[in-house]
């Protein structure tokens, strides 16, 4: 709700100093104008996500992400020990880390609310530790494959879309370190405050 007060705010701003300035068909010009490139760059990223969705679609008919999310699960019961106690939470958190880790965010959605859903559980409406480290682990994931920046870049006429990859790597392994620690930290101290 407060991003539609934002977005309202600025048309009519816009509108507004274009039309005290002289500058109103300018700014219907850039309107017209910014609406078009967002319909060719969604338009140009379909086919990429396509692809990748397609691409989590033959691991899953493999094995190959099962293979992943089952590697996935020893690390997962040290960070999250009630969650992984329920196999169907277990697996859908593995699920929701393995396609995080493939860069497909759109694929790990369903699978990250599906696991915070079966977290919440027993909650009371108050989010446990646990779920709060499940939430870090979707937004702060770890990419091998950022399939998700690499079609923008290619859709925006990138010569070499997944030259950023070490950069990737190197950020999303600290930001999920950062992450964790502060999850655990924020965790002890809630439960010595109890």
């Amino acid at each position: 709700m407060a991003m539609t007060w934002v977005w309202s705010g600025m048309v009519i701003l816009s509108l507004i100093f274009g039309l005290f300035t002289g500058n109103l068909d300018a700014v219907s010009a850039a309107a017209l104008e910014g609406a078009g490139s967002a319909v060719k760059l969604g338009v140009s990223m379909a086919g990429v996500l396509c692809l990748w969705s397609g691409v989590m679609e033959i691991m899953n008919a493999c094995g190959l992400s099962a293979a992943l999310a089952r590697a996935f699960r020893p690390l997962l019961r040290r960070l999250l020990p009630d969650a992984c106690r329920d196999p169907e939470t277990l697996a859908a958190v593995s699920a929701n880390v393995s396609a995080n880790l493939l860069g497909l965010g759109n694929a790990a959605t369903p699978l990250g609310i599906q696991a915070a859903r079966r977290m919440a559980r027993g909650c009371g409406g108050v989010a446990s530790g646990e779920l709060c480290t499940l939430v870090v682990l979707n937004t702060a994931s770890i990419q091998l494959i950022p399939a998700t920046v690499g079609s923008l870049r290619s859709a925006m006429g990138s010569a070499a879309p997944f030259d950023i990859l070490p950069a990737v790597w190197l950020t999303s392994i600290l930001s999920v370190t950062a992450g964790l620690s502060a999850a655990k930290l924020l965790s002890l101290a809630d439960r010595r405050r109890l």
